[in-house]
């Protein structure tokens, strides 16, 4: 029944990445008394995530890291259901961090582009009973994490390059042009223009993409139970910068600047719901390249928005897809 493409789909936000692997890294209480413990500290981040910087400007990245540095310290003393870590993005201010991950303008392309359509239709609005968990790295329909680095891709179709764009339009690009694999045309995080003497053979076409109803997290688990759902979600925060472990419950808005995938959901021991997510800023952000996001709340958009914008690819497969869909599985490919 179950059917996963076994080649390369860059479904949502970006077609193609590259993976980040670093460890994490974890200071100590001692190491933020002194002014000298602090450089000493900051030496230490640096050579860990190779981070070269000149005289002048490592002493302003220091005053930046040590801030950073207090505020996941205190953070992480409060009762709450997430972890916060120092990682990569150690020395950036949160307006540099935005501006550099968490930039894809979401609403800005979606004023020239109108209101979603997708194809029109909902295949999962009569879907009864869910399971009460899903996992799709589990089933084998998601690929490693990737880093899509300082470059924010979201869209193929209209060169938009680093400047953002809409999931939609990637579906729509692979319907109409399709789409070649990573080792054809790999993934180089630079603003440029489509090489169309690049793309090689066609690995793979969609016959189409739909939305899920927006501001509707019922409506959401429907389609993450049957498959990996294409977000967007509001990502500028401190927190979600510095995210590192748990169910990530923190302060958030709507104004979606970031696409990511839902690969699943669940619940903690203690009944707390969650989505799985997948984000594109290395294996080394957070859960291996995973945020737990919460499940459920009051809000209808969702938190930091994770409702409003959700849609996912259609393959058209009759022989070889699930009851009452017409959809077969798709591996994703963020």
């Amino acid at each position: 029944m179950e059917r996963y493409c076994k080649i390369l789909l860059a479904a949502s936000l970006c077609l193609s990445l590259a993976l980040g692997a670093a460890s994490g890294f974890d200071f100590h209480e001692k190491e933020l008394q002194t002014e000298e413990a602090f450089r000493a500290l900051y030496d230490r981040w640096r050579s860990q995530h190779t981070v070269s910087r000149s005289l002048h400007e490592k002493e302003r990245r220091f005053n930046v890291f040590k801030e950073n540095v207090k505020f996941v310290h205190e953070f992480n003393k409060q009762d709450k259901p997430y972890k916060l870590q120092l990682n990569k993005f150690g020395d950036l201010t949160n307006h540099e961090f935005k501006a550099a991950f968490a930039s894809s303008k979401i609403g800005h392309h979606r004023m020239f582009r109108g209101a979603p359509h997708g194809n029109g239709t909902f295949m999962y609005e009569n879907v009864g009973r869910v399971p009460t968990a899903v996992d799709w790295r589990e089933k084998g329909a998601v690929n490693p994490v990737k880093n899509q680095e300082q470059c924010v891709d979201c869209d193929t179709t209209q060169n938009q390059g680093c400047n953002g764009g809409l999931m939609d339009l990637a579906f729509e690009y692979v319907k109409t042009n399709g789409l070649t694999t990573e080792e054809d045309y790999p993934y180089e995080a630079a603003q440029g223009t489509c090489g169309a003497n690049k793309k090689g053979s066609t690995a793979v076409t969609v016959d189409g993409h739909e939305d899920v109803p927006a501001n509707d997290e019922d409506a959401l688990l429907k389609a993450v139970a049957n498959q990996p759902v294409s977000v967007a979600i509001d990502a500028e925060g401190q927190a979600f910068q510095f995210y590192k472990e748990g169910v990530f419950n923190g302060r958030c808005g709507t104004n979606l600047d970031h696409g990511v995938v839902v690969v699943g959901y669940g619940a903690t021991v203690d009944g707390t719901k969650y989505w799985i997510v997948r984000n594109s800023w290395g294996g080394d952000w957070g859960e291996e390249g995973y945020i737990r996001m919460q499940r459920g709340v009051s809000e209808k958009e969702g938190l930091c928005g994770i409702a409003m914008e959700a849609s996912y690819p259609v393959v058209n497969q009759p022989d070889d897809s699930s009851e009452g869909s017409s959809a077969a599985y798709i591996k994703d490919e963020l």
